[in-house]
């Protein structure tokens, strides 16, 4: 069992998105986490100070809802509880703490607006009561009532879970990845591009540069930048890669290497492995691999279930959508090569000694499902492609012209900071 409590937040907190402290603290499948405050305090709060407006609070609020549907769908049991305590009672035992030296201040200057909070809570409580994730409202004037009522209710929710009686989230629906396609993403993308050596190394170095400058500006503004790389095997993230961490100053960035996931991340939900990685203020996050293998490699090879993969494109959008909301910039790009191309460096590989790590029996087999990987690629952009968070394709078989194009790219985006 672990126990957290929520008030105020952090510096490390305050420079990431809303929910990357919850995220961070969530229990292991199979455990108990207790929350003291929780993702409802900081919005009750801001909208009871008028901080925020009423469109901003009920936008939270629905934030919340998707959140604890994802969470729920993922297999949490999630209980809410509500301690009521009129504003007399409240009186009273701010007057017995005060008497024994142990009033917060924090409380004390909160019952002052009890009218406010009252109100605001209320709405707050209705917005996001479901069947699925109900609010229990337990009256607490009386502390020996209000911890039976918390046992009891905690021991007939594990039994109702356990007894597979639990109110069930209605089924996703259908997606477009299960109609025939007649065009693909890939049509748009121009195989024959290529750039001369000469000109590469020209632009390589401008472009480097530039990307150095526009990185620390980004720290100086406290803009932090995800990039995200996905795309063939054998299509050249890695020296990709490595041509955009040669711009930017070792202390700006991490690269997060994505492989199966370990036990513990097994036992968490999928995007808790991304969420701590989320960089800080003006820092760069670069994922080699990343979320999106929940509707590629695990939709194909069947390690999550159909209901799983297809809801996760709204729940990668609802992720995306936060990082956007915080003001970190995100870029995704997919390398694309030809069949053909691919196979020429998998034999490449193959034949060159230094080479040989680079390829393995699960690349071949990979390549034999090349189809249905590329189904799922024409599902993933449409599905999360977006304004703000666009998919980038990358013509790749010529090395040195897909680096040019990332590191255009992302300097491009980096400018928009201004």
């Amino acid at each position: 069992m672990e126990t957290h409590a929520f008030w105020d937040t952090s510096d490390e907190e305050n420079e990431r998105p809303a929910f990357w402290r919850f995220w961070r603290r969530l229990a292991p499948k199979g455990k108990i986490g207790i929350l003291f405050g929780s993702w409802y305090t900081q919005p009750i709060i801001e909208r009871v100070y008028q901080r925020i407006d009423r469109a901003r609070f009920e936008s939270a609020l629905d934030r919340i809802n998707r959140f604890e549907e994802m969470l729920s769908r993922d297999g949490a049991l999630i209980l809410k509880f509500w301690f009521h305590l009129s504003q007399t009672d409240q009186r009273k035992r701010l007057k017995k703490d005060e008497k024994a030296h142990r009033v917060s201040p924090i409380l004390e200057k909160f019952s002052k607006r009890y009218r406010a909070f009252s109100r605001v809570s209320r709405e707050a409580l209705e917005r996001t009561n479901c069947p699925q994730v109900p609010w229990r409202v337990i009256p607490s004037a009386n502390n020996r009532f209000r911890d039976l009522a918390v046992g009891e209710a905690l021991a007939e929710a594990l039994e109702s879970r356990l007894d597979n009686k639990h109110k069930k989230w209605p089924a996703i629906r259908q997606t477009r990845s299960q109609a025939v396609s007649k065009s693909s993403v890939f049509d748009s993308v121009d195989l024959g591009l290529e750039v001369s050596p000469e000109l590469y190394e020209t632009r390589l170095a401008d472009l480097q540069n530039e990307i150095t400058e526009w990185s620390w500006r980004a720290k100086t503004k406290k803009r932090s930048l995800i990039v995200v790389f996905e795309g063939w095997d054998a299509a050249g993230k890695g020296g990709a890669i490595r041509r955009l961490t040669a711009a930017i100053d070792a202390r700006l960035f991490q690269i997060i290497s994505i492989a199966a996931p370990t036990d513990e991340e097994k036992a968490h939900h999928y995007l808790w492995r991304f969420w701590r990685h989320i960089p800080r203020a003006g820092k760069v996050t670069i994922y080699d691999r990343s979320w999106y293998g929940r509707v590629l490699v695990e939709r194909i090879e069947k390690f999550a279930k159909p209901g799983e993969w297809k809801r996760a494109y709204s729940e990668i959008n609802e992720f995306e959508d936060q990082l956007l909301e915080r003001g970190i910039l995100i870029n995704k790009f997919w390398l694309h090569i030809s069949p053909e191309e691919q196979l020429r460096r998998f034999e490449e590989r193959k034949s060159i000694a230094y080479k040989n790590h680079k390829i393995t029996e699960e690349d071949w087999r990979n390549r034999e499902k090349w189809s249905a990987y590329a189904q799922a690629v024409d599902d993933m952009v449409e599905q999360t492609s977006t304004v703000q968070a666009p998919w980038t394709l990358i013509a790749g078989n010529d090395k040195k012209w897909a680096r040019l194009q990332v590191l255009e790219t992302v300097l491009s985006t980096l400018q928009t900071i201004g």
